[in-house]
């Protein structure tokens, strides 16, 4: 079952969730309208998040997708910077200590992985459509700090067709070993009963369809954003 640790003692009290005004300031909006609202994209273990995530990047530049931290080793063609940024446990726990995660997790009872909070909050204050693509336990993380401090935001499940096609996509994967993927799978069944925990379900069946659908949730489209000449 995925875990949280406990934060390291002495972490400093989290700054404001990004989007939130300051006491007095008024709130940061996109193009002077609504402030932007943030996605986060939740689901079980090899259902596609990634898959999904680089197709919006790829499709529809104008979603900006938040790149997580790890202390995990990359997997064969991942890119630092890209897909996550691959960071040692000791880099981690100081940007933990410094607050600048907006949210963090134990994942798989291994390696941990986080949200940088700058990087957030600088995108959605440009008002940029701005999507987490993070785990569960990230995800309930996000969503008590987002209620406590009023943040509009919503939260999207990704799920597989079936059970047995999530165990073949993660046999078929071949990135982890046998052990790992007993421990990938238990995770995945606590993950899929949190389901009823989301606002929005999409069924992975096809990648193009899902991201497609994730798109319209978010309400963009595929133009590439305006640069301010």
């Amino acid at each position: 079952m995925a875990d949280i640790s406990a934060p390291p003692a002495g972490r400093p009290a989290p700054h404001d969730i990004p989007g939130t005004p300051a006491s007095g300031e008024p709130d940061a909006r996109g193009g002077g309208g609504a402030p932007t609202r943030l996605t986060v994209l939740a689901g079980p273990t090899a259902v596609g998040k990634g898959t999904v995530s680089a197709d919006i990047r790829a499709r529809y530049p104008n979603v900006w997708l938040s790149v997580s931290a790890t202390t995990r080793p990359p997997r064969p063609g991942e890119v630092h910077g890209v897909h996550y940024l691959f960071v040692s446990a000791e880099e981690f726990d100081r940007m933990v200590d410094a607050g600048e995660m907006l949210e963090w997790a134990v994942v798989h009872g291994r390696h941990r992985y986080g949200t940088p909070r700058g990087p957030v909050s600088e995108h959605l204050a440009a008002g940029v459509p701005t999507l987490l693509e993070i785990d569960l336990q990230g995800a309930r993380q996000v969503r008590e700090a987002v209620h406590a401090q009023g943040v509009d935001a919503q939260f999207v499940f990704l799920s597989p067709p079936s059970f047995d096609e999530l165990v073949r996509r993660l046999v078929g994967r071949g990135t982890e070993s046998a052990e790992e993927r007993e421990r990938r799978l238990a995770t995945a069944r606590t993950e899929i009963a949190a389901e009823r925990e989301f606002d929005v379900t999409i069924i992975n069946d096809d990648v193009t369809r899902a991201t497609d659908e994730l798109a319209r949730v978010m309400g963009v489209t595929s133009q590439a954003p305006q640069v301010a000449g």
